[in-house]
């Protein structure tokens, strides 16, 4: 009984312990911490990159879902760079020495990032000249397709806080440029997005949930082909900027993946066909500067 209880204890230890059963070889040594938030809550998926003393970088990574990095280097001094969505970057110099226990560094606490002036209520719209509508898809399971669309509009009703915020998108579907003419047309026709049937893709939110610094989440509904499915888009917020005429701009960068399957453009069935222009899954990036209608719109 007594056995088993221990074999118990040793084997949650080990699942709790991250350097359990791990060999370092001669002349390496561990880097670790634990990466928190400013009310310690453990910072998981925090992206790091240790970096030599010529800046070249040696090793980089995500925390696990308990905030733990654990990264295997020579020993030598490096450039720690820690970086999470709503924090503020982390830099700083760690040394690896023979004899040093790896749990030296200790817990390093991120800050949260200061908020960046917002966009002022009123009625904002898309400015097409600084805006990507872009894509990027597999192509048989290779190479990757990148293209984008040329033509589209956009408008934002910004209410007194930016969670009361509506936009409407629509996009040209015949605008769809891959800068290879030929599959252009292929995708224009009725085995992809049918534009003579379906001429434009929407998208409609009103729902921005702030996820904490400049993160937001956009979710609302997009049609294409005719179909209707809930999308989200993570975005990120760039700030606000005055341009050389002195108009106000604001700009956001927001990404999502699409399935084609959801909007009954059957991927197998092409495949079948011997149809293989993208693949399945589409990511979706957007890079947008939004102005106002109303050209004295300052900042908030």
């Amino acid at each position: 009984m007594i056995s088993r209880l221990l074999g118990r204890r040793t084997a949650a230890h080990q699942r709790s312990n991250p350097l359990a059963g791990l060999s370092v070889p001669f002349g390496a040594g561990l880097l670790t911490c634990r990466v928190l938030d400013p009310v310690n809550e453990p910072v998981g998926q925090a992206e790091f990159t240790v970096s030599d003393s010529a800046g070249r970088k040696v090793v980089s990574g995500e925390t696990d879902p308990f905030g733990t990095l654990v990264a295997m280097v020579p020993f030598g001094e490096y450039r720690l760079a820690i970086s999470a969505d709503s924090f503020a970057p982390y830099r700083g110099n760690v040394s690896i020495a023979e004899g040093v226990e790896p749990s030296g560094l200790g817990d390093i606490v991120l800050q949260v990032a200061p908020s960046l002036p917002l966009p002022a209520p009123g009625d904002w719209e898309i400015e097409q000249a600084h805006t990507r509508v872009g894509f990027t898809a597999r192509h048989i399971g290779l190479a990757r397709v990148h293209g984008r669309f040329d033509n589209f509009a956009g408008a934002i009703r910004i209410g007194d806080t930016i969670e009361n915020t509506a936009m409407h998108v629509v996009i040209d579907a015949a605008s769809i440029n891959t800068n290879v003419r030929m599959r252009d047309d292929h995708l224009r026709s009725a085995d992809f997005l049918d534009v003579e049937k379906y001429p434009t893709m929407e998208f409609y939110s009103d729902r921005f949930v702030h996820r904490g610094g400049s993160t937001w989440a956009i979710t609302g509904g997009f049609t294409l082909h005719g179909v209707t499915r809930t999308v989200t888009l993570d975005a990120n917020y760039g700030g606000m900027r005055v341009g050389m005429e002195g108009e106000t701009r604001a700009a956001v960068v927001a990404t999502t993946e699409l399935h084609r399957e959801d909007y009954t453009i059957d991927w197998q069935t092409m495949l079948a066909r011997g149809i293989a222009v993208v693949g399945s899954n589409i990511r979706i990036e957007l890079d947008i500067q939004i102005v106002p209608k109303d050209t004295q719109l300052k900042y908030k």
